[in-house]
């Protein structure tokens, strides 16, 4: 791949990408990066170098000092930042967290300004200081302001529950307690008034408070076990371990709190795993890396005590730093409603603009004629059309509707309460509902494009589960008895011979028992026996019970599998291993330990039997083992064929060998062993050369299988996803084979796919950018741009890349500076210009290379990044959304997934695993990821087909309403007089005709909630906006204008020269108000039951009720008692009882409801008859369609030999416990003094050798 580089930053391309590392780069140093060069330096940059390391002795990224006990060091001027002003505070991060928003003091104008910020609120504050000049305003005030007080006071009792809850979460957190060294003694502190530089005490299942440099532990050597499950979702144990000074000397309480240790540290980062220090202490200095330290989220686990000095506190610790920036959240609707809303104020200042001039001609050609029309006042006729135009913007202010934001507010609010209501969201096992934590984003949740996941936790259980095996070529695992019958209905194998059996393990192939127990086979036995040696994993007894602890969950399943099945490990020591063999112990001696690692795909262990032969036993990925078997394998073969139905089964696949070695080949192959473990440089290198030379002519004993379990639901729920075109990308911290097994597993992927890994997608990338170069020549702005699709069409494609080819592709591997010092005089004009060029060539190039890899990756069916950091989560879900424009959805359980779910449009967090990380920083929240399907299916359609209704609606309403006054100026002389009475305007949004339409987006649904999951394609409206856009609004407008235009004029031509029954003539002002105002109010809420597709006694009495209430309050306010208490107030007194007792006024009324509705049934009936959509097709069949769909999945034809799939192992992500086993630092004796303990495993690897 060519890269443009300049004198100052340069792409380091020098190595090709591993598959196996996880490129954690988010906040690499210079110095870190620097050290990953092997080039030779030139002599000028070695002496530039060395100027300026004389400059600047101290080592750039250790900037961070910790004084252990002493508070007041860390509250030195220099250690403080100026905050606002003069206002000053310490560098070090409290650690109290803080995410609410208000205070008592702060609620009430916080809460104001931020309301007032939106353009709606601010504009009818606004309106109200118009409404209080009687020279422009011919409204009273009291229309404006009983809305707008009704508005912020709903939005303000949502803000503050909300806000409410945000200080009891972070009361509950911060009032957690841990023991802290205060006046020399341990004391009971709570987590906010932990600073940094504090000594603590953490006991047996206590939550790290902060981030913490390991001193000391009840354990061997001050080991600390941990479970991250807070910080990645995965729970089996790590181990950290103290440096050996601190364990020694900081065990009893008054040393600890002697302590006065000082470190020298990296500035607060997220780099999970990395961490660069020195401890300086007793005139020496030592050096700290992540192995000696405790981040906050971690659960101290089998370690009855430890000790820790806090290093990063609060926001500063690595999990907050991981969290990325919270984003505020708004939905497309959102957006689309609030531009539409600019363009009714523009529509509304056109109309006013018009009306003003209208009144302006009409004032000098007709008012100052007109003696009768004289009011006092010798104002000019530009000046009252000035004030005129002010008038209208009040009278035509219901143009934007003031209750609409309430109003999406409070369907929200009810919407999120449905699915916290949900039962079938429910999952009864661990007493976990769904949690909408947000009530703003439910109907994006109907526009789903793209769902990025995790793998470990969300889409899988992180329980291994051994299934299968097979044993000299010998399938078992399948539902047969003891003779070898096949059953489809057998028990449980019975294991109550076993002791040491777990009670938990289920198997069903009595066949295998029956071959333990009777000994005929005796490679049965020795597979077993392996699984139970060859493995590093920790043991111990709690009440008698045996307890593992193992670097990876599979190997603790394989360890469990052999000892349910009579081979039990059962303790350990520094050089040996007791095994129990269907209840005899025997004792083995350990002579060497060849660890596990990402190259090497295996581990194996040398021991010595009591007889004294000496055996290696080997496990591993099939690649590599079959390469290093003997060519005299009679089950070879079968075994091959073996592999191929288990991984056919998405079974995570595992081979099994061993080998026997003479004493002489041993002793020849020890010394090299010792040799290389002794290495001053390159030691792994050498030792895995070593290893190499003893492990070959292995012979095969057969396979393991194991199930990575997924939960339940999870083929299924993405099958239906895949229906409704929504695309899953898997991004997973798991190595490269265990995430394509799960893709297979979960149906993502399928044999017919073709399957592009990095390699593939940067050749492709490097083609295109190259045909982009050749075509970017002088004419390239008179040439359109062409897209071409990167694959031929047809067939079904997916693609897995690893973080570090991810690096390459989107050239965010880390640039590193010139190693040529900089020149301190100002550089010429010419150099800077063209040093400008060359970084906006770089940008843009990058930029390029970036939409090119999303176009090409989101042709793909499916996409799995695995080796990926949080950062990188987040960034390929940032650059799906910048170049594809696209709503998505992130899904994850751990805090490794917190950035991804907090960048993505909607995030969404597993619960009621061990890690509350994600969930907390999530805008909903379920156990199980099936429930996806519901939550966007069901619920996400729904609320946004809701949502959409009501906003139609609610425009088409307003502007029906408001639009009267428009055509009654013409008749009164563009007077901005207003066509209704005052409390009909104020009371029209609010009482009316607000009812029905709430309801209906509360409770509408066009299908029911089994169809919805049944027919996935109805979901497609949402992502096509085709429900709501520009062109659904302008048609909600003119049918509100044309609505407006027949409520004005039929009744104004019934008044016309009209004379009642009793002689008298109701063609008066007030009586044609009424008029206008019942038939308006009787068309609105007719209109809203057209527009309900599920009837429930709700939405009738809603409808009829408002009605009802409306000649209720009519009457009430045109009566003669109220008009003597508010004679200013209520003006119409009488007018309702005299105009509606006309029968004609009631046909009047009849006719206008019947022209504005009957067109609306045939436009409606003719589009359901002729151009049906698919909702309304389901729903004119829905009595016959089936009530749910029996999903099956799909069936696999299984064609032998041909499939090539196998899943490696999926060892630790780090290499194992080998190590700690081998030193025997895990191991509980005696403490010795300090001066005898050695500080590598030299002499431990020496002892090993000589036995």
């Amino acid at each position: 791949m060519s890269t443009e580089r300049d004198s100052e930053t340069t792409f380091d391309e020098d190595s090709q990408p591993n598959d196996e590392v996880v490129p954690y780069s988010d906040d690499e140093t210079e110095d870190e990066l620097d050290d990953q060069g092997s080039a030779v330096e030139p002599e000028q940059n070695r002496v530039n170098k060395e100027a300026e390391e004389n400059r600047e002795p101290v080592r750039k990224e250790c900037t961070w000092q910790v004084k252990a006990n002493d508070r007041k060091y860390h509250e030195q001027p220099h250690f403080m930042n100026t905050k606002f002003f003069c206002i000053k505070e310490s560098k070090y991060a409290n650690n109290a967290i803080k995410t609410y928003k208000y205070n008592a003091f702060t609620f009430l104008p916080m809460n104001l300004f931020e309301q007032f910020k939106r353009a709606a609120n601010f504009y009818f504050l606004v309106l109200l200081i118009l409404q209080a000049i009687p020279q422009i305003s011919t409204l009273a005030w009291y229309t404006t302001l009983f809305p707008l007080l009704l508005v912020l006071g709903i939005t303000a009792i949502k803000d503050l529950v909300d806000d409410v809850a945000r200080h009891k979460m972070d009361r509950e957190i911060n009032n957690r307690t841990c023991e802290v060294i205060k006046d020399g003694r341990f004391k009971v502190a709570k987590w906010k008034d932990i600073q940094v530089g504090d000594v603590i005490r953490l006991r047996k299942n206590d939550f790290v408070p902060a981030d913490i440099l390991l001193l000391s532990s009840s354990e061997p050597n001050s080991l600390c076990y941990v479970e991250t499950a807070e910080l990645d979702g995965e729970t089996n144990l790590k181990f950290k371990m103290s440096l050996e000074i601190t364990d020694q000397y900081l065990q009893r309480e008054d040393a600890l709190a002697a302590f006065d240790g000082f470190i020298e540290c990296e500035e607060p980062n997220n780099r999970l795993d990395k961490f660069t220090g020195i401890l300086s202490w007793r005139k020496t200095r030592f050096p700290l890396d992540a192995d000696k330290i405790l981040l906050r989220g971690c659960v101290i686990r089998n370690t009855d005590f430890c000790h820790g000095l806090v290093i990063f506190a609060g926001a500063d610790t690595k999990i907050m730093k991981n969290s990325g920036k919270t984003r505020f959240k708004r939905t497309k609707i959102d957006y689309l409603m609030n531009y539409m809303v600019y363009t009714i104020i523009v529509v509304l200042i056109l109309l006013s603009a018009g009306l003003a001039i209208g009144h302006a001609y009409w004032e000098a050609q007709v008012g100052n004629y007109s003696w009768y029309l004289y009011d006092g006042e010798d104002a000019t006729p530009s000046l009252r059309g000035f004030f005129n135009f002010w008038g209208y913007i009040i009278v035509l202010n219901t143009m934007v509707p003031i209750s609409l934001y309430v109003s999406v507010e409070v369907i929200r609010l009810g919407q999120s309460h449905f699915i916290n209501w949900d039962l079938q969201m429910y999952y009864a096992e661990k007493d976990t509902p769904a949690k909408a934590r947000t009530t703003t984003l439910n109907e994006q949740l109907g526009q789903i494009h793209y769902i990025f996941s995790d793998k470990t936790g969300t889409l899988t259980q992180n329980i291994m589960t051994f299934k299968k095996c097979c044993i000299n070529g010998q399938i078992y695992g399948d539902h047969r008895d003891a003779s070898q019958h096949n059953h489809n209905k057998i028990e449980q194998v019975d294991f109550s011979w076993n002791t040491y059996a777990d009670g938990k393990f289920a198997f069903y192939d009595h066949y295998l028992i029956e071959q333990i127990q009777s000994g005929k086979e005796p490679e049965v036995r020795q597979f077993f026996f392996l699984l139970a040696v060859c493995h590093t994993v920790m043991v111990d007894r709690i009440d008698g019970h045996l307890n593992y602890q193992a670097a990876s969950p599979d190997e603790g399943a394989l360890v469990n599998a052999a000892r349910n099945f009579g081979f039990a490990f059962l303790a350990r020591t520094q050089n040996t291993i007791t095994i129990s063999e269907l209840g005899t112990e025997r004792t083995y001696n350990v002579l060497a330990i060849l660890d596990f690692n990402s190259d090497r795909k295996r581990m194996s262990i040398i021991v010595r039997t009591p007889e004294g032969n000496i055996k290696l036993y080997c496990k591993g990925a099939d690649t590599v083992i079959y390469e290093r078997l003997h060519r005299m394998n009679p089950t070879k073969q079968e075994t091959q064929d073996a592999l191929d139905v288990f991984a056919n089964e998405t079974l995570r696949t595992l081979c099994l060998c061993y080998k026997e070695i003479e004493e002489k080949e041993f002793a020849e192959w020890n010394k090299k062993f010792m040799a290389a473990s002794v290495a001053s440089t390159n030691r792994d290198e050498a030792l895995d050369k070593v290893y190499e030379e003893i492990e070959k002519d292995l012979i095969l004993l057969g396979a393991t299988a194991i199930e990575d379990k997924l939960q339940d639901g999870v083929p299924e729920t993405i099958s239906k996803l895949a229906k409704a075109d929504i695309k899953i990308w898997v991004l997973t911290g798991d190595k490269k084979e265990t995430a394509e097994n799960i893709g297979f597993a979960c149906e993502l992927l399928t044999e017919d796919t073709t399957i592009c890994y990095g390699e593939d997608i940067n050749s492709l990338l490097h083609t295109r950018m190259e045909n982009q170069r050749n075509r970017g020549g002088v004419y390239a702005k008179f040439v359109p741009p062409v897209q071409e699709p990167f694959f031929p069409s047809g067939g079904n494609r997916a693609l897995i890349i690893t973080g570090s080819w991810l690096n390459e592709i989107l050239l965010e591997k880390k640039t590193k500076r010139s190693k040529i010092l900089k020149l301190k005089f100002p550089r010429t004009e010419e150099e800077r210009r063209m040093r400008t060029q060359s970084k906006r060539r770089l940008e843009a190039k990058k930029e390029q290379r970036q939409k090119n890899f999303v176009d090409l990756a989101c042709e793909c069916s499916a996409v799995i990044c695995c080796r990926v950091t949080p950062k990188q989560k987040a960034m390929v879900v940032d650059l799906v959304k910048k170049y594809k424009k696209a709503i998505t959805l992130a899904i994850g359980d751990g805090a490794n997934d917190v950035n991804m779910i907090k960048t993505a449009h909607i995030g969404v967090g597993i619960s009621g695993q061990e890690g509350m990380q994600a969930v907390m920083s999530s805008d909903y929240s379920f156990a199980q990821f099936r429930y996806l399907q519901r939550l966007l299916l069901v619920h996400g359609r729904w609320s946004y087909i809701r949502m959409c209704k009501f906003l139609r609606y609610f425009f088409y309403k307003n502007f029906a309403f408001t639009l009267v006054h428009f055509w009654y100026s013409f008749f009164n002389g563009y007077s901005a007089q207003t066509a209704y009475e005052d409390w009909f305007i104020t009371l029209y949004n609010v009482l009316y005709s607000s009812l029905p339409v709430l309801l209906m987006g509360l409770l509408d649904q066009d299908v029911s909630d089994k169809l919805s999951l049944r027919f996935p394609g109805l979901y497609v409206v949402g992502q096509r906006d085709l429900l709501f856009n520009y062109k659904r609004f302008f048609v909600s407008l003119l049918h509100g204008v044309l609505t407006s235009m027949i409520l004005f004029f039929i009744p104004l031509g019934a008044y016309l020269q009209t004379v009642g029954q009793d002689g008298e003539a109701p063609s008066d002002y007030q009586s044609f108000a009424v008029t206008m105002a019942s038939a308006l109010v009787i068309t609105v809420n007719f209109q809203i039951g057209l527009d309900t597709s599920y009837w429930t006694f709700v939405n009738a009495f809603s409808i009829f009720g408002s009605i009802a209430l409306y000649f209720g309050i009519m009457f009430d306010f045109h009566s003669a008692g109220i008009h003597v208490l508010f004679p200013s107030a209520f003006q119409f007194t009488g007018t309702a009882s005299n105009a509606l007792r006309q029968p004609y006024i009631w046909l009047t009324i009849i006719l206008t409801v019947a022209v504005c509705l009957l067109p609306v049934v045939a436009i409606r009936f003719l589009s359901m008859t002729i151009w049906p959509s698919e909702s309304d097709k389901i729903q004119k069949h829905r009595k016959r369609l089936k009530a749910e769909e029996q999903w099956q999945r799909r069936q696999q034809v299984f064609r032998r030999g041909v499939s090539s799939r196998r899943s490696a192992y999926a060892f630790s992500h780090q290499r194992g416990y080998a190590d700690l086993i081998s030193s025997g630092r895990s191991i509980r004796k005696k403490r010795s003094p300090l001066d005898a303990i050695v500080a590598d495993g030299t002499a431990e690897y020496r002892r090993t050798g000589d036995s």
